[in-house]
Protein backbone atom coordinates (compact mmCIF):
# COMPACT_ATOMS: atom_id res chain seq x y z
CA UNK A 1 0.00 0.00 0.00
CA UNK A 2 1.42 3.33 -0.93
CA UNK A 3 0.99 5.10 2.34
CA UNK A 4 3.18 2.42 3.77
CA UNK A 5 5.78 4.23 2.27
CA UNK A 6 5.49 6.96 4.58
CA UNK A 7 6.65 5.47 7.78
CA UNK A 8 8.49 2.58 6.96
CA UNK A 9 10.21 2.54 10.38
CA UNK A 10 7.70 4.02 13.90
CA UNK A 11 7.48 7.44 13.39
CA UNK A 12 9.74 9.90 16.18
CA UNK A 13 8.58 13.32 17.28
CA UNK A 14 7.39 15.67 19.83
CA UNK A 15 3.33 16.68 20.62
CA UNK A 16 2.31 19.35 22.46
CA UNK A 17 -0.50 18.04 24.29
CA UNK A 18 1.14 16.46 27.55
CA UNK A 19 2.72 19.61 28.56
CA UNK A 20 0.60 22.53 26.60
CA UNK A 21 -2.77 20.80 26.45
CA UNK A 22 -4.98 22.61 24.17
CA UNK A 23 -3.27 26.43 24.47
CA UNK A 24 0.60 25.40 22.58
CA UNK A 25 1.66 28.73 21.18
CA UNK A 26 4.02 29.53 17.49
CA UNK A 27 6.54 30.46 20.16
CA UNK A 28 6.67 27.15 21.89
CA UNK A 29 6.25 25.13 18.90
CA UNK A 30 9.66 26.72 17.40
CA UNK A 31 11.55 26.05 20.95
CA UNK A 32 11.14 22.67 20.64
CA UNK A 33 11.74 22.64 16.74
CA UNK A 34 14.99 24.37 17.63
CA UNK A 35 15.72 21.76 20.41
CA UNK A 36 14.86 18.87 18.54
CA UNK A 37 17.13 19.97 15.36
CA UNK A 38 20.15 20.72 17.53
CA UNK A 39 19.86 17.54 20.28
CA UNK A 40 17.55 14.92 18.47
CA UNK A 41 17.28 15.13 14.76
CA UNK A 42 20.58 12.85 14.43
CA UNK A 43 19.30 10.06 16.28
CA UNK A 44 16.08 10.15 14.20
CA UNK A 45 13.25 12.06 15.42
CA UNK A 46 11.72 14.42 13.27
CA UNK A 47 8.05 15.16 14.31
CA UNK A 48 7.19 18.43 15.66
CA UNK A 49 3.73 17.83 15.94
CA UNK A 50 0.50 20.68 17.13
CA UNK A 51 -2.10 18.93 19.01
CA UNK A 52 -5.95 19.81 19.42
CA UNK A 53 -7.77 23.53 19.29
CA UNK A 54 -5.00 25.69 17.49
CA UNK A 55 -7.93 26.75 15.77
CA UNK A 56 -9.12 28.48 19.36
CA UNK A 57 -7.93 31.79 20.21
CA UNK A 58 -8.92 31.41 23.66
CA UNK A 59 -8.34 28.00 24.56
CA UNK A 60 -6.79 27.28 28.31
CA UNK A 61 -5.08 24.43 29.65
CA UNK A 62 -6.89 21.01 28.52
CA UNK A 63 -9.93 21.48 29.93
CA UNK A 64 -11.87 21.89 27.01
CA UNK A 65 -14.23 25.21 26.09
CA UNK A 66 -17.75 24.03 25.21
CA UNK A 67 -19.59 25.75 22.43
CA UNK A 68 -16.94 28.55 21.66
CA UNK A 69 -16.14 30.11 18.86
CA UNK A 70 -12.88 28.71 16.53
CA UNK A 71 -11.12 30.84 13.37
CA UNK A 72 -12.45 29.61 10.55
CA UNK A 73 -12.32 30.44 6.36
CA UNK A 74 -15.09 30.66 4.14
CA UNK A 75 -15.14 26.80 3.53
CA UNK A 76 -15.57 25.81 6.49
CA UNK A 77 -12.09 24.78 7.49
CA UNK A 78 -10.60 25.82 10.61
CA UNK A 79 -7.47 27.88 10.50
CA UNK A 80 -4.67 28.73 13.54
CA UNK A 81 -5.83 31.41 16.08
CA UNK A 82 -3.65 34.20 15.08
CA UNK A 83 -3.49 35.25 18.53
CA UNK A 84 -1.18 32.57 19.00
CA UNK A 85 -0.03 32.02 15.42
CA UNK A 86 0.94 34.96 14.44
CA UNK A 87 2.45 33.90 11.06
CA UNK A 88 -0.68 32.56 10.35
CA UNK A 89 -2.10 36.14 9.80
CA UNK A 90 -3.28 37.22 6.10
CA UNK A 91 -4.73 33.74 5.13
CA UNK A 92 -1.02 31.88 5.66
CA UNK A 93 -2.54 29.04 7.78
CA UNK A 94 0.60 27.07 9.13
CA UNK A 95 2.54 27.13 6.12
CA UNK A 96 4.87 29.83 7.95
CA UNK A 97 5.58 27.48 10.80
CA UNK A 98 5.65 24.49 8.25
CA UNK A 99 8.32 25.91 6.68
CA UNK A 100 9.93 27.31 10.00
CA UNK A 101 10.47 23.60 11.06
CA UNK A 102 11.16 22.33 7.43
CA UNK A 103 14.16 24.71 7.36
CA UNK A 104 15.71 22.77 10.42
CA UNK A 105 15.28 19.71 8.57
CA UNK A 106 12.28 18.22 10.53
CA UNK A 107 8.45 17.43 9.60
CA UNK A 108 5.94 19.38 10.83
CA UNK A 109 1.94 17.80 11.86
CA UNK A 110 -0.77 18.72 13.40
CA UNK A 111 -4.08 17.51 15.41
CA UNK A 112 -7.81 18.13 13.91
CA UNK A 113 -11.08 16.54 15.12
CA UNK A 114 -13.07 14.42 12.73
CA UNK A 115 -15.67 15.83 10.71
CA UNK A 116 -16.83 19.25 10.56
CA UNK A 117 -17.09 22.47 12.68
CA UNK A 118 -20.80 22.75 14.15
CA UNK A 119 -20.17 26.92 13.55
CA UNK A 120 -20.11 26.09 10.02
CA UNK A 121 -22.98 23.62 10.03
CA UNK A 122 -25.21 26.36 11.88
CA UNK A 123 -23.83 29.05 9.39
CA UNK A 124 -24.02 26.66 6.74
CA UNK A 125 -20.83 27.73 5.29
CA UNK A 126 -19.83 26.76 1.71
CA UNK A 127 -17.45 23.38 0.91
CA UNK A 128 -14.59 24.07 -2.03
CA UNK A 129 -15.77 22.11 -4.74
CA UNK A 130 -19.37 20.98 -3.94
CA UNK A 131 -22.18 22.83 -4.23
CA UNK A 132 -23.61 21.48 -0.69
CA UNK A 133 -23.32 23.30 2.14
CA UNK A 134 -21.85 22.43 5.92
CA UNK A 135 -25.71 21.73 6.75
CA UNK A 136 -25.85 19.30 3.51
CA UNK A 137 -23.42 16.91 5.00
CA UNK A 138 -23.69 17.22 8.76
CA UNK A 139 -24.71 14.47 11.01
CA UNK A 140 -25.93 16.10 13.94
CA UNK A 141 -26.32 13.13 15.76
CA UNK A 142 -22.73 12.12 15.41
CA UNK A 143 -21.04 13.74 18.09
CA UNK A 144 -17.91 13.69 19.91
CA UNK A 145 -18.77 13.48 24.13
CA UNK A 146 -16.04 15.48 25.40
CA UNK A 147 -15.64 18.04 22.79
CA UNK A 148 -18.19 20.00 21.40
CA UNK A 149 -16.37 21.82 18.24
CA UNK A 150 -17.62 19.10 15.29
CA UNK A 151 -20.16 17.12 13.95
CA UNK A 152 -19.39 14.21 12.17
CA UNK A 153 -19.83 13.89 8.15
CA UNK A 154 -22.42 11.44 6.34
CA UNK A 155 -20.16 9.98 3.52
CA UNK A 156 -23.43 9.10 1.75
CA UNK A 157 -24.09 12.73 0.71
CA UNK A 158 -22.86 14.90 -1.71
CA UNK A 159 -20.70 17.17 -0.89
CA UNK A 160 -18.60 15.13 1.95
CA UNK A 161 -15.88 13.57 0.14
CA UNK A 162 -15.12 16.84 -1.42
CA UNK A 163 -14.73 18.90 2.17
CA UNK A 164 -12.69 15.96 3.34
CA UNK A 165 -10.81 16.62 -0.02
CA UNK A 166 -10.70 20.39 0.24
CA UNK A 167 -9.28 20.13 4.00
CA UNK A 168 -6.15 18.11 2.71
CA UNK A 169 -5.66 20.17 0.05
CA UNK A 170 -5.52 22.46 2.17
CA UNK A 171 -3.25 20.93 4.36
CA UNK A 172 -0.71 19.58 1.19
CA UNK A 173 -0.43 23.79 0.67
CA UNK A 174 0.52 24.48 4.62
CA UNK A 175 3.12 21.86 3.82
CA UNK A 176 2.02 19.74 6.46
CA UNK A 177 3.86 15.89 7.27
CA UNK A 178 1.90 14.20 9.78
CA UNK A 179 -1.98 14.61 11.28
CA UNK A 180 -3.56 13.02 14.02
CA UNK A 181 -7.25 12.73 13.55
CA UNK A 182 -8.79 12.30 16.59
CA UNK A 183 -13.07 10.74 18.08
CA UNK A 184 -11.93 8.30 14.98
CA UNK A 185 -10.32 5.44 15.87
CA UNK A 186 -12.43 4.73 19.15
CA UNK A 187 -15.59 7.09 19.63
CA UNK A 188 -16.82 6.43 23.42
CA UNK A 189 -20.32 6.67 21.85
CA UNK A 190 -20.40 4.76 18.18
CA UNK A 191 -17.49 3.05 18.50
CA UNK A 192 -14.82 3.49 15.38
CA UNK A 193 -16.07 5.50 12.63
CA UNK A 194 -14.89 3.01 9.54
CA UNK A 195 -16.36 5.48 7.15
CA UNK A 196 -15.06 8.73 7.71
CA UNK A 197 -11.24 6.92 8.05
CA UNK A 198 -11.98 5.77 4.60
CA UNK A 199 -12.48 9.21 3.34
CA UNK A 200 -9.48 10.71 4.89
CA UNK A 201 -7.81 8.03 3.54
CA UNK A 202 -8.97 8.92 0.04
CA UNK A 203 -8.50 12.06 0.48
CA UNK A 204 -4.55 12.14 1.23
CA UNK A 205 -4.27 10.31 -1.67
CA UNK A 206 -5.88 12.38 -3.64
CA UNK A 207 -3.58 15.85 -2.44
CA UNK A 208 -0.43 14.99 -3.78
CA UNK A 209 1.60 15.43 -0.49
CA UNK A 210 2.74 12.53 1.12
CA UNK A 211 1.25 12.61 5.24
CA UNK A 212 1.36 10.17 7.62
CA UNK A 213 -2.46 9.34 9.41
CA UNK A 214 -2.38 8.58 13.01
CA UNK A 215 -5.49 8.09 14.73
CA UNK A 216 -6.96 8.39 17.94
CA UNK A 217 -7.88 7.86 20.76
CA UNK A 218 -8.21 4.22 21.43
CA UNK A 219 -8.50 1.51 22.48
CA UNK A 220 -8.77 1.06 19.03
CA UNK A 221 -10.91 -2.51 17.96
CA UNK A 222 -8.56 -5.22 17.39
CA UNK A 223 -11.14 -6.50 15.04
CA UNK A 224 -10.75 -3.78 12.76
CA UNK A 225 -6.98 -4.35 11.96
CA UNK A 226 -7.78 -4.99 8.53
CA UNK A 227 -9.11 -1.83 8.28
CA UNK A 228 -6.58 0.27 9.98
CA UNK A 229 -3.76 -1.25 8.21
CA UNK A 230 -5.36 -0.49 5.20
CA UNK A 231 -6.05 2.89 5.47
CA UNK A 232 -3.36 4.23 8.36
CA UNK A 233 -0.13 4.50 10.02
CA UNK A 234 -0.66 4.15 12.88
CA UNK A 235 -3.75 4.11 16.03
CA UNK A 236 -3.52 4.17 19.46
CA UNK A 237 -4.18 0.90 21.41
CA UNK A 238 -5.34 3.06 24.76
CA UNK A 239 -7.17 6.25 25.95
CA UNK A 240 -4.78 8.71 26.68
CA UNK A 241 -1.66 7.58 28.79
CA UNK A 242 -0.57 9.48 31.33
CA UNK A 243 2.49 8.89 33.98
CA UNK A 244 0.70 6.31 36.57
CA UNK A 245 1.77 2.84 37.06
CA UNK A 246 -1.36 0.88 36.70
CA UNK A 247 -1.85 2.49 33.09
CA UNK A 248 1.72 0.93 31.97
CA UNK A 249 1.43 -2.23 33.75
CA UNK A 250 -2.17 -2.67 31.34
CA UNK A 251 0.09 -1.70 28.23
CA UNK A 252 1.54 -5.01 28.62
CA UNK A 253 -1.43 -6.44 27.78
CA UNK A 254 -2.61 -4.15 25.17
CA UNK A 255 0.65 -4.89 23.26
CA UNK A 256 0.83 -8.22 24.13
CA UNK A 257 -2.80 -8.11 22.22
CA UNK A 258 -1.56 -6.20 19.00
CA UNK A 259 2.19 -7.65 18.40
CA UNK A 260 0.78 -9.61 15.38
CA UNK A 261 -0.27 -6.72 13.86
CA UNK A 262 2.90 -4.70 13.14
CA UNK A 263 4.54 -3.89 9.64
CA UNK A 264 6.70 -1.21 7.83
CA UNK A 265 4.24 1.86 7.77
CA UNK A 266 1.41 0.42 10.00
CA UNK A 267 1.89 0.93 13.81
CA UNK A 268 -0.16 -0.07 16.86
CA UNK A 269 0.72 3.26 18.63
CA UNK A 270 1.04 2.96 22.91
CA UNK A 271 0.64 6.45 23.17
CA UNK A 272 2.81 9.81 23.93
CA UNK A 273 5.95 9.50 26.50
CA UNK A 274 5.21 11.23 29.16
CA UNK A 275 8.71 12.00 30.03
CA UNK A 276 10.36 15.49 31.39
CA UNK A 277 8.73 18.58 32.22
CA UNK A 278 4.66 17.97 31.35
CA UNK A 279 1.64 19.58 32.92
CA UNK A 280 2.51 23.15 32.11
CA UNK A 281 -0.85 23.93 31.23
CA UNK A 282 -2.80 20.81 30.71
CA UNK A 283 -4.80 19.01 33.86
CA UNK A 284 -4.72 16.01 32.47
CA UNK A 285 -3.10 12.54 34.39
CA UNK A 286 -4.43 14.20 37.95
CA UNK A 287 -2.10 16.82 38.20
CA UNK A 288 -0.51 20.40 36.59
CA UNK A 289 2.55 21.96 36.30
CA UNK A 290 4.74 18.63 36.94
CA UNK A 291 8.03 16.35 35.92
CA UNK A 292 7.10 12.91 35.16
CA UNK A 293 6.05 10.90 37.92
CA UNK A 294 6.98 7.80 36.76
CA UNK A 295 10.71 6.61 38.79
CA UNK A 296 13.27 6.28 36.74
CA UNK A 297 12.68 2.36 36.79
CA UNK A 298 9.28 2.97 35.57
CA UNK A 299 10.56 5.22 32.54
CA UNK A 300 13.02 2.29 31.65
CA UNK A 301 10.27 -0.15 31.39
CA UNK A 302 8.26 2.36 29.28
CA UNK A 303 11.07 2.97 26.93
CA UNK A 304 12.28 -0.45 26.63
CA UNK A 305 8.42 -1.79 26.31
CA UNK A 306 7.86 0.69 23.20
CA UNK A 307 10.62 0.23 21.92
CA UNK A 308 10.53 -3.47 21.62
CA UNK A 309 7.06 -3.64 20.81
CA UNK A 310 7.65 -0.67 18.17
CA UNK A 311 5.38 1.70 18.94
CA UNK A 312 5.80 5.02 17.81
CA UNK A 313 7.39 7.32 20.15
CA UNK A 314 6.31 10.77 20.48
CA UNK A 315 7.46 13.10 23.42
CA UNK A 316 5.50 14.97 25.68
CA UNK A 317 7.34 16.91 27.88
CA UNK A 318 8.58 20.13 27.39
CA UNK A 319 11.96 19.72 25.21
CA UNK A 320 14.25 22.59 26.46
CA UNK A 321 13.78 21.65 29.91
CA UNK A 322 14.74 17.96 29.27
CA UNK A 323 17.21 17.10 32.04
CA UNK A 324 20.65 14.59 31.03
CA UNK A 325 18.51 11.51 32.60
CA UNK A 326 15.97 12.41 30.28
CA UNK A 327 17.82 13.08 27.78
CA UNK A 328 19.97 10.07 27.65
CA UNK A 329 16.43 8.15 27.75
CA UNK A 330 15.83 8.82 23.72
CA UNK A 331 19.16 9.53 22.59
CA UNK A 332 20.78 6.24 23.77
CA UNK A 333 21.72 4.76 20.24
CA UNK A 334 21.63 1.19 20.69
CA UNK A 335 18.39 0.98 22.14
CA UNK A 336 16.76 3.15 19.35
CA UNK A 337 18.60 0.93 16.87
CA UNK A 338 16.18 -1.75 18.32
CA UNK A 339 13.09 0.45 17.79
CA UNK A 340 13.98 0.97 14.20
CA UNK A 341 15.38 -2.00 12.73
CA UNK A 342 13.93 -4.77 15.22
CA UNK A 343 11.14 -7.17 13.71
CA UNK A 344 8.71 -10.12 14.80
CA UNK A 345 8.36 -9.10 18.17
CA UNK A 346 6.64 -11.47 20.65
CA UNK A 347 6.27 -12.01 24.22
CA UNK A 348 8.24 -15.01 25.31
CA UNK A 349 6.36 -15.69 28.73
CA UNK A 350 4.36 -13.84 31.37
CA UNK A 351 3.77 -15.30 34.45
CA UNK A 352 3.40 -13.38 38.03
CA UNK A 353 3.85 -10.52 37.42
CA UNK A 354 7.63 -10.96 35.61
CA UNK A 355 7.50 -10.61 31.84
CA UNK A 356 9.80 -11.34 28.77
CA UNK A 357 10.07 -10.13 25.66
CA UNK A 358 12.03 -10.68 22.59
CA UNK A 359 12.50 -9.61 18.78
CA UNK A 360 14.64 -10.52 15.99
CA UNK A 361 17.24 -8.43 14.18
CA UNK A 362 19.75 -8.48 11.10
CA UNK A 363 23.09 -10.69 11.80
CA UNK A 364 21.94 -13.41 13.92
CA UNK A 365 21.04 -10.70 16.12
CA UNK A 366 18.22 -10.84 18.86
CA UNK A 367 17.11 -8.02 21.69
CA UNK A 368 15.19 -9.54 24.76
CA UNK A 369 13.75 -7.24 27.01
CA UNK A 370 12.88 -9.20 30.92
CA UNK A 371 10.87 -6.30 32.97
CA UNK A 372 9.78 -7.03 36.56
CA UNK A 373 6.01 -5.54 36.60
CA UNK A 374 5.94 -6.66 41.14
CA UNK A 375 6.51 -4.36 43.46
CA UNK A 376 9.75 -5.64 44.94
CA UNK A 377 13.20 -6.51 43.61
CA UNK A 378 12.85 -9.92 41.75
CA UNK A 379 14.96 -11.98 39.40
CA UNK A 380 13.80 -12.16 36.31
CA UNK A 381 15.02 -14.97 34.09
CA UNK A 382 15.08 -16.63 30.08
CA UNK A 383 16.69 -19.54 28.89
CA UNK A 384 18.15 -20.26 25.53
CA UNK A 385 15.47 -22.77 24.94
CA UNK A 386 12.62 -20.40 25.78
CA UNK A 387 14.75 -17.98 23.10
CA UNK A 388 15.09 -21.10 20.61
CA UNK A 389 18.36 -20.42 20.29
CA UNK A 390 20.77 -22.81 19.03
CA UNK A 391 24.62 -23.16 18.83
CA UNK A 392 27.07 -20.13 18.42
CA UNK A 393 29.64 -18.21 20.13
CA UNK A 394 27.07 -15.86 21.51
CA UNK A 395 28.06 -12.59 23.04
CA UNK A 396 25.63 -10.62 25.03
CA UNK A 397 24.76 -6.80 25.67
CA UNK A 398 22.81 -4.09 28.00
CA UNK A 399 21.95 -1.79 25.75
CA UNK A 400 20.76 0.92 28.40
CA UNK A 401 24.26 0.39 29.88
CA UNK A 402 26.01 0.17 26.65
CA UNK A 403 28.28 -2.91 28.05
CA UNK A 404 29.17 -5.76 27.21
CA UNK A 405 28.17 -8.80 29.92
CA UNK A 406 29.92 -11.88 31.02
CA UNK A 407 27.39 -14.98 29.44
CA UNK A 408 28.42 -18.06 31.16
CA UNK A 409 25.37 -20.41 30.38
CA UNK A 410 22.50 -20.86 28.09
CA UNK A 411 20.17 -18.88 30.88
CA UNK A 412 20.11 -14.74 30.80
CA UNK A 413 18.82 -13.46 34.65
CA UNK A 414 18.90 -10.51 35.99
CA UNK A 415 18.13 -9.00 39.78
CA UNK A 416 15.82 -6.02 38.37
CA UNK A 417 14.19 -3.29 40.97
CA UNK A 418 10.32 -3.21 41.11
CA UNK A 419 8.51 -1.68 37.72
CA UNK A 420 11.81 -2.09 36.48
CA UNK A 421 13.49 -3.49 33.17
CA UNK A 422 16.65 -4.84 31.40
CA UNK A 423 17.12 -4.87 27.76
CA UNK A 424 20.05 -6.35 26.30
CA UNK A 425 21.41 -8.02 22.66
CA UNK A 426 22.36 -10.95 21.72
CA UNK A 427 24.33 -11.62 19.19
CA UNK A 428 26.25 -14.68 17.35
CA UNK A 429 22.75 -16.22 17.88
CA UNK A 430 21.25 -18.63 15.58
CA UNK A 431 17.47 -18.46 16.42
CA UNK A 432 14.96 -20.78 15.13
CA UNK A 433 11.91 -18.51 15.58
CA UNK A 434 13.74 -15.19 13.65
CA UNK A 435 14.77 -17.67 10.92
CA UNK A 436 10.74 -18.49 10.44
CA UNK A 437 9.18 -15.10 10.77
CA UNK A 438 9.39 -12.97 7.49
CA UNK A 439 11.71 -10.01 7.67
CA UNK A 440 9.61 -7.23 7.18
CA UNK A 441 12.10 -4.90 7.83
CA UNK A 442 13.79 -2.67 5.31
Amino acid sequence: MKHHQYALTPPMGWNSWDCYGATVTEAEVKGNADYMAEHLKEFGWEYVVVDIQWSEPGAVSSAYRPFVPLDMDEYSRLVPAVNRFPSAANGKGFKPLADYVHNKGLKFGIHIMRGIPRQAVHQNTKILGSSAGARDIAKPNSICPWNTDMYGIDHTKEGAQAYYNSLFDLYAEWGVDFVKVDDIADSKLYGIHADEIKMIREAIDQCGRPMVLSLSPGPAPLDHASLLEENANMWRMTDDFWDLWPLLYDMFERCYKWSKNIGPGYWPDADMLPLGHIGIRSVDGGASDRYTRFTKDEQLTMMTLWSIFRSPLMFGGELRDNDDWTLSLITNKEVLEAHKYGFGARQVYRENDQAVWMSCGDNHTIYVALFNLTDKESEVSTTFSQLGISGGDIELRDLWACENIALTSDKISFHIPAHGAKFVKLTNASVQYCQKVTHLNL
